[in-house]
């Protein structure tokens, strides 16, 4: 959860919230990213490795040679020599040498442990036989990819994640962000020189770069007038919106809601709906029910308990709740 929206109410409210740029700094500072894993892929061409959707981010560098690019949401797209692009969804996406050689699953490659949570992988079982000839050329040089799974301190339900596009390329927001460059480069430098424990600074600068780069994004936005963002930086929106977080236990009524804001209900209804694209109610359902899904899968705590604790007065209603929020039972939260 966000540094600031898990302090409570009372203690956010004597901060700077009239300054959107303290509040979005207070956004980015609490956004943490942490690497599952890494690997470093040599890939010989042909080649074309397919990525399965999952939880955790994607992340892919490229080091050598380069890639393309495809999701399906999205045409092929050409990587090259230090580009970077993170799927902060982890949607399924495959990554090619030739947008027309047919992929093989990526667990399917062998890899060797370097150390806890990094990989060498061998991407010879990615690449196509040729045919037969009387005198093959030479095999092409190969490409040299870092690619990684990264896990937000974020529920997939916070609307920041949400508002998240599939795919974001480091490249489009380098303008935004000076780090940006400055990662990428010392990404290439760390591939090129291949030195002792490379692996382990990469993913560091991995970890940095991801984090920059929805930065950069999150600047990009600002912007929208409508959408998450937006009412974050609005002083009084905001203000509703970091104490419904701070306390999600709370039964927070339209009325409560709107002397928050200072408006009358009827004003504060149409405001909030507009900026954010869904009901006052809706909102704090969901956000209960993130914190719900974060006690019983994190904590383990009983159903029952939980619903309690957010105010239902039966544990059915609660579920009833949650399967419309989340989209399946409360009970298969400890399974995620």
């Amino acid at each position: 959860m966000l540094d600031f929206l898990s302090r409570p109410f009372d203690q956010v409210a004597q901060e700077p919230f009239a300054e959107p740029p303290d509040l979005l700094t207070q956004i980015l500072l609490g956004l943490r990213l942490d690497g599952v894993e890494y690997g470093r892929c040599v890939l010989h061409p042909p080649w074309a490795i397919a990525f399965p959707a999952q939880r955790s981010a994607r992340f892919h560098f490229v080091g050598h040679g380069g890639a393309w690019l495809r999701t399906p949401t999205t045409d092929w797209q050409r990587l090259n020599p230090g580009d970077a692009v993170l799927l902060p969804h982890g949607s399924f996406h495959v990554l090619a040498s030739s947008p027309d050689v047919p992929p093989v699953d990526i667990d399917s490659l062998a890899r060797k442990a370097v150390s806890e949570n990094i990989y060498l992988v061998d991407g010879r079982e990615a690449r196509q036989p040729a045919q037969a000839a009387i005198a093959p050329p030479p095999p092409p040089a190969p490409d040299v990819m870092f690619c990684g799974a990264l896990r937000f301190n974020l529920d997939p339900l916070h609307p920041l994640m949400a508002m998240m596009p599939e795919v974001m390329m480091a490249g489009d927001l380098a303008r935004r962000d000076t780090t940006v460059p400055v990662l990428l480069d010392a990404m290439e430098r760390e591939v090129a020189q291949d030195r002792m424990g490379a692996c382990a600074i990469l993913a560091r600068l991995a970890d940095a770069l991801a984090a920059s780069i929805i930065r950069a994004w999150v600047e990009c936005s600002c912007n929208n007038p409508t959408g998450w963002i937006a009412a974050v930086r609005c002083p009084r929106i905001g203000k509703v919106i970091a104490a419904i977080h701070a306390d999600p236990e709370r039964d927070w009524s339209v009325p409560l809601l709107a002397d928050l804001m200072g408006a009358s209900r009827s004003s504060f209804a149409e405001s909030f709906t507009r900026t954010m694209g869904e009901s006052p109610a809706r909102y704090v359902a969901k956000v209960k029910m993130s914190q719900a899904r974060r006690w019983i899968a994190r904590d383990g705590m009983r159903v029952a308990v939980a619903a309690n604790r957010l105010g239902y007065e039966s544990e059915a209603s609660f579920s009833r709740a949650y399967k419309r929020i989340i989209g399946h039972p409360p009970s298969t939260a400890r399974a995620e």
